[in-house]
């Protein structure tokens, strides 16, 4: 039997390479070659126990490579093929996927019965990799659904300059998306990790006219301004409500984005809102939520808290990949680190405690 190196979850603050049999591809499915993959800030939910999945699962859902083998049933892709997925894959057959919402595929999770789905369904079962089948951070990974959810990479295109696009990109454009930004509106990002600096590019195409970055790192602040930032913050030097609340002359931004996960800045992002404004949360929870009742005006706001799982699917990826053709943005900038796979327990180390100013890290079996 054919083995491969993966990186899997075994329990809570432990992650081990180990050997794996390559899956065996059936007829609707993909082996793919992993040629780049990367380490996601849920990855790091997952080490620390607060993001529950079973022990022996290969973690990482950012799949960057080559065809090794194609399903029967898979038309249109060659073997050799340069390709990404999404790190959302879904089926396009389940009722959410038809009722718009195939980033929630209809997987039902809650107990080990899979034939019967009036147990609960479980949300984020659009996420397949690295959640309920193995994942990306492997020598090789089994896409399933290929023919809806394979992109071919154009020509001219590094691993690195689409990296970004099966989850960090989708992710935050999507936050962008979901905060319903219209043209020459005022909007603030908090927090200017991976997700939040894409959040912010994604505000700049959708036409936002001042953007507002919020980070307490100064390097990562520089990275706002060119991914699209008009007045950045750091909130160990100001009070950002205040400063937010001057800058907009009390009316508050017209959209506000949560890319972090934390309560502190989801209640920012609401406190600097305007009355009918849009927060659009993306960050992983790991404790509950409390909304403070005079910042959400004891409900009669007309406010609208949107949360969001980044869409996938092909032609998801291929109009991400089309903004990384047209240079609209220099997505190479967040790939901070490279690592072997062999190496990825201390590239875990690296990016779980945010060391040595890391933001992506490019790992290469």
């Amino acid at each position: 039997m054919a083995m491969m190196k993966a990186a899997v979850f075994v329990e809570k603050n432990r992650i081990e390479l180990v050997d794996k049999p390559i899956p065996d591809v059936g007829p609707n499915d993909a082996l793919v070659k992993i040629t780049t993959t990367t380490i996601c800030g849920t990855d790091i939910h997952i080490l620390k126990g607060e993001y529950p999945v079973k022990s022996g699962l290969t973690i990482g859902h950012e799949p960057v490579g080559i065809i090794e083998k194609l399903g029967s049933n898979v038309r249109g892709y060659q073997e050799g093929q340069r390709v990404i997925a999404g790190a959302i894959c879904p089926s396009f057959t389940s009722y959410p996927s038809q009722d718009g919402f195939p980033s929630q595929d209809g997987a039902y999770l809650l107990d080990d019965d899979d034939t019967c789905p009036c147990h609960g369904y479980k949300a984020t079962a659009g996420w397949r990799f690295g959640n309920m089948i193995d994942g990306t951070q492997a020598e090789y990974v089994l896409v399933p659904d290929a023919q809806a959810n394979l992109a071919p990479i154009p020509d001219g295109l590094s691993d690195e300059s689409v990296l970004m696009c099966p989850d960090i990109m989708s992710t935050g454009f999507k936050g962008a998306e979901n905060a319903n930004i219209k043209i020459g509106d005022m909007v603030a990002v908090f927090a200017q990790g991976p997700i939040g600096l894409c959040a912010t590019a994604g505000a700049r195409l959708l036409g936002a006219s001042v953007i507002i970055a919020i980070d307490g790192n100064d390097d990562r602040l520089a990275i706002a301004k060119k991914m699209g930032a008009d007045i950045t913050l750091n909130f160990n030097q100001v009070d950002v409500v205040d400063e937010i609340l001057k800058i907009t002359a009390g009316r508050g931004v017209d959209a506000s984005i949560e890319a972090l996960g934390l309560q502190i800045t989801f209640e920012q992002a609401l406190r600097v809102l305007k009355p009918g404004g849009t927060l659009s949360s993306l960050g992983v929870y790991a404790e509950d939520l409390v909304i403070p009742v005079n910042a959400f005006a004891a409900g009669l706001g007309d406010h609208r808290i949107n949360t969001a799982l980044c869409p996938g699917g092909k032609e998801r990826m291929r109009r991400l990949m089309s903004v990384v053709a047209a240079d609209r943005f220099d997505f190479t900038a967040l790939v901070t680190h490279e690592y072997q796979l062999d190496n990825i327990v201390e590239a875990y180390d690296l990016f779980a405690n945010q060391r040595d100013g890391v933001l992506k890290i490019a790992i290469k079996p």
